[in-house]
């Protein structure tokens, strides 16, 4: 009798989840084990730089291992067995957007992380789970700021790979579907990095430079000129920095964009990067340089490791300056706050919704021109 009551009691919270709402909250992730590289870096070089680079796909496995001795050199010796922060980052993200979630809705809307490239949280793992779990109604969520093919692009690639392999029956288990590309031009977003600038001056710099002597480095993802004619994000990228620039250009007139690229062989990337954009404010009279990351939500190798390098080539190059190195808005209670409003217009419409029954059986029988 217990066992029965235990079946039943499942099945009538997998049917009660049907009009309850799944928020798939989507992030790169990056491994916590040295042995994960190789797979990691294949995940990447088939998902991004198939992308913009003509690179062979059989290239793919022996090139991510290769990756994966540089990487294993770069963590474990040159940065003493450095364990990247991002997932548990990302994990007090989608609490704390869970926790804000329900204290509105309840238990009709939980947060599911998926990281694109990290398993057991690959997209595919996440989304069976949410089926099991009966759910009908989807609200795709990469918490990536720039809209981009190598972002959210990704991320919507993964997610209809997933849906595809995962379904099993003659119809769609998915019913009802949103989507949340990016945020670069969320005026609270623009108003919070302003506000983290101006709070680290304050605290730590006020005293001892005049504000025309302080130089400012917004540092953006880098992005390829080129993308196979895909969105590679520099148009998204430029506006969120013209939008930050803006609120603190009159009282501090150095400031300069600063790209985080990829040295990757024979590709165009954007200008300038991290390292002339300080060269450039040095040369106009910069005493100490502050590097805020506008273009990244989580913290990763990118913005620790990669500007580390950075600042200390800089710190040999002009000893006689001053750096500073900003963490990302992380797990910033505004910044959660925040992203948690941007999702509820777009729960209350999958609320609000019946939702459509789509036969994905017949989603190969349509001809190529519908006339």
């Amino acid at each position: 009798m217990v066992a029965i009551s235990k079946t039943v009691e499942k099945g009538s919270e997998h049917l009660s989840n049907q009009d309850n709402v799944a928020v798939l909250l989507m992030g790169y992730g990056e491994v916590e084990s040295y042995n994960d590289f190789a797979s990691y870096n294949e995940q990447a070089l088939n998902l991004l730089t198939a992308k913009f680079a003509p690179v062979p796909a059989w290239v793919y496995p022996p090139l991510a291992k290769l990756l994966a001795l540089f990487d294993r050199h770069e963590w474990g010796h040159t940065h003493h067995d450095f364990i990247s922060p991002h997932n548990a980052i990302f994990e007090r993200q989608r609490a704390g957007i869970e926790e804000n979630l329900q204290a509105k809705w309840g238990n009709k809307v939980k947060v599911f992380k998926a990281f694109n490239f990290c398993a057991p949280f690959l997209p595919s793992q996440v989304l069976a789970e949410i089926k099991a779990q009966g759910f009908e109604k989807l609200l795709i969520y990469p918490l990536l700021v720039v809209d981009s093919i190598f972002t959210s692009g990704i991320a919507i690639e993964q997610v209809n790979q997933a849906l595809v392999n995962i379904n099993d029956g003659e119809c769609h288990w998915v019913k009802s579907l949103r989507y949340i590309p990016s945020f670069f031009n969320e005026p609270d977003y623009i108003n919070l990095i302003a506000q983290l600038v101006e709070e680290k001056i304050n605290s730590s710099l006020v005293n001892n430079y005049i504000p025309s002597e302080i130089g400012i480095i917004l540092m953006n993802h880098g992005c390829p000129h080129k993308a196979k004619g895909f969105t590679s994000g520099i148009t998204e990228s430029q506006v969120l920095y013209d939008s930050v620039r803006e609120k603190l250009i009159n009282r501090y007139p150095l400031i300069s964009i600063g790209w985080l690229n990829h040295d990757t062989p024979l590709i165009e990337w954007t200008q300038p990067n991290v390292t002339q954009a300080a060269r450039n404010l040095i040369q106009l009279g910069a005493k100490v340089i502050i590097f805020m990351p506008i273009g990244f939500a989580t913290e990763n190798h990118e913005t620790l490791l990669d500007v580390d390098h950075i600042i200390h080539y800089l710190e040999k190059q002009y000893t006689e300056v001053n750096y500073i190195q900003m963490s990302c808005v992380n797990d910033n209670s505004k910044f959660l706050a925040m992203a948690t409003r941007w999702t509820e217009n777009h729960i209350e419409a999958l609320f609000s919704t019946k939702g459509i029954t789509v036969n994905a059986s017949n989603n190969n029988h349509y001809h190529k021109h519908d006339h």
